[in-house]
């Protein structure tokens, strides 16, 4: 990989970094403190760093060697604050609870909706049955899409909002090393970065 070349660290070092952080729910001193008593001594701010720079590199890695998912899709949206904002989080999961796909917009309408829905299809093919919320903005970007030839063999199956939300936050298994960020209140100072932690914890 020659996004590492010219690092002050070895790539290992450097994955292993990021892999801590994202992977086990810890702090950037957490994972600070790990290396340095493996003999590797590493500022906190180095790692955030490392973070911000690969962790969407090694996502995008991971969304190609696994365009086979299952074809079984629940997707709904919630909203968490971003910087003193509210945001509205996309997330798609299989049948077996991994996560395929988020994303963080601004906005909640039918055009974010629809943006994140025709990248999933375009991503790992249409799936068997699709899975949400009667949320308009859902219910809008998946009719437009069908009409423009996406999703077009799928079954379309509605539950309750709250029934989802259980799906996407308890039952997946992803779930819990995304809670922390949200909870702990980590400071991100704009959107960007945020997606690239949140989507390394598919990985």
């Amino acid at each position: 990989m020659g996004y590492f070349k010219g690092k002050q660290f070895k790539k290992g070092i450097i994955l292993v970094a990021v892999g801590y952080y994202c992977r086990f729910s810890l702090s950037y001193r957490d994972v600070s403190e790990l290396l340095r008593e493996r003999g590797i001594s590493v500022h906190p701010t180095t790692i955030v760093r490392w973070v911000h720079e690969y962790g969407d590199l090694i996502y995008q890695i991971w969304k190609k060697k696994n365009k086979s998912a299952h074809f079984v899709w629940h997707l709904d949206e919630t909203y968490i604050k971003v910087k003193g904002e509210w945001c509205y989080l996309y997330r798609a999961i299989d049948r077996e609870g991994y996560t395929l796909d988020i994303q963080l917009r601004k906005t909640r309408d039918h055009q974010a909706a629809y943006m994140f829905m025709k990248r999933l299809v375009k991503t790992f093919g249409e799936p068997t049955v699709l899975t949400t919320d009667k949320a308009p903005a859902l219910l809008c970007a998946l009719k437009k899409l069908k009409n423009n030839g996406f999703y077009v063999h799928t079954k379309h199956c509605t539950v309750k909002h709250f029934k989802i939300f259980v799906m996407l936050h308890v039952q997946s298994k992803e779930s819990k090393p995304f809670m922390p960020y949200i909870n702990k209140g980590e400071v991100f100072k704009e959107t960007p970065p945020f997606q690239r932690t949140m989507n390394f914890n598919n990985y």
